[in-house]
């Protein structure tokens, strides 16, 4: 059989491996941030009809600017925004918000372009980066992972990036993003700054968003996702929010059709039923909360985290641990940092789990 050394493969693309985290079958997975509540009965109810209802012209192609699902994620996005409502006309979406950052690097970034990050960050950063030839560039954070708006702009001044990209809440650490740093980053550069806030709904009530930054900011970009808060990592919908021109130049990089009609039906009923759908929101960060409080008294060192999972330190063999923790039915991260794996809040039965069988273990 063929390998890829025998493709003519980009040569950029040459050594490079593909997001890969692990999916086995074990009953407590808390590996990859996933939203592990069950989508409520009457919201699966909701979405079965608005199914039913798109399947009856299933073989027509679907509305190419999913209007529908626009409006509803505008108004869903201008709940917790300071300042005036979000119009449709600022709203773009794609398969998951993987698809939206390949849109915003294929639309700003490319060959001969570079993006700055900082690392440790979400991992399919980089990927999609080098996908679209992209440069990818690191910035650096401080010894607790957080960014301040000196180091930021240092970081800008010394790389001179077409785009920059700030994770808020930070994955895998869980660090929050100032909005005085995002502030300090656009000034910075004449490049577009864009702020991946897909644990947003997990931050404590009150917290201002990087949405609240857009007016003025035509360079700015907020990437959202449905997977975590929504429970719809299935159901692959993500979004942004920008200046309308940003918006025109993801038309420009889109494929055509590339939202399915299923997708907008089911998308557009789970925002409908919000409110139910958010009920779990509470239940995760009380999760978060409470991994942060009881696995210092485990002997870790768990890294302050606004999202839904937890970074922890002390781990004296990540790799061991990992297995330790497979062999009982649970399925963790290691995501390369020494000493550190990462879990996600689940349910209050699964982090209770989760606490049990951690303190059997040696670390």
């Amino acid at each position: 059989m063929a390998t890829l050394d025998d493709l003519p493969l980009r040569d950029d693309l040459r050594g490079k491996k593909p997001y890969g985290a692990p999916m086995l079958p074990v009953r407590y997975a808390l590996n990859v941030n996933e939203n592990t509540h069950p989508v409520p009965s009457v919201v699966r109810a909701a979405i079965r009809d608005s199914l039913s209802q798109a399947l009856e012209n299933i073989n027509r192609y679907p509305d190419r600017e999913f209007t529908a699902l626009r409006e509803a994620l505008a108004e869903y996005a201008s709940l917790n925004h300071h300042g005036e409502p979000l119009g449709a006309e600022m709203v773009w979406a794609a398969n998951g918000s993987n698809e939206v950052l390949q849109h915003v690097l294929q639309a700003f970034g490319g060959p001969g372009r570079s993006v700055l990050g900082f690392p440790p960050t979400y991992s399919m950063h980089p990927i999609i980066a080098e996908s679209t030839g992209t440069t990818w560039l690191e910035g650096s954070r401080l010894d607790d992972f957080s960014l301040t708006p000196e180091s930021v702009v240092a970081d800008i001044r010394e790389h001179t990036p077409d785009l920059v990209f700030l994770c808020a809440p930070n994955n895998p650490t869980g660090t929050p993003v100032s909005l005085e740093t995002i502030e300090a980053a656009y000034d910075a550069t004449t490049g577009v700054v864009l702020v991946d806030e897909a644990y947003v709904e997990f931050l404590p009530e009150g917290t201002p968003s990087a949405s609240d930054l857009l007016p003025g900011r035509e360079r700015l970009v907020v990437s959202r996702t449905m997977s975590k808060a929504f429970a719809f990592a299935g159901a692959r919908v993500g979004y942004l929010l920008a200046d309308p021109a940003v918006i025109d130049a993801m038309r420009l990089v889109r494929l055509p059709y590339h939202l399915s009609a299923l997708t907008q039906a089911a998308a557009v009923a789970a925002l409908a039923h919000r409110d139910v759908m958010l009920q779990m929101v509470a239940d995760i960060r009380g999760q978060r909360d409470r991994l942060l409080r009881e696995l210092p008294l485990l002997g870790y060192t768990p890294c302050y985290s606004e999202a839904n999972f937890v970074l922890f330190g002390g781990v004296s063999n990540p790799h061991e641990t990992f297995e330790k923790l497979l062999e009982k039915d649970i399925l963790v991260r290691d995501v390369g940092i020494p000493h550190h794996l990462r879990v996600t809040a689940g349910t209050e039965e699964e982090t209770s789990y989760f606490l049990a069988q951690l303190a059997t273990l040696n670390r």
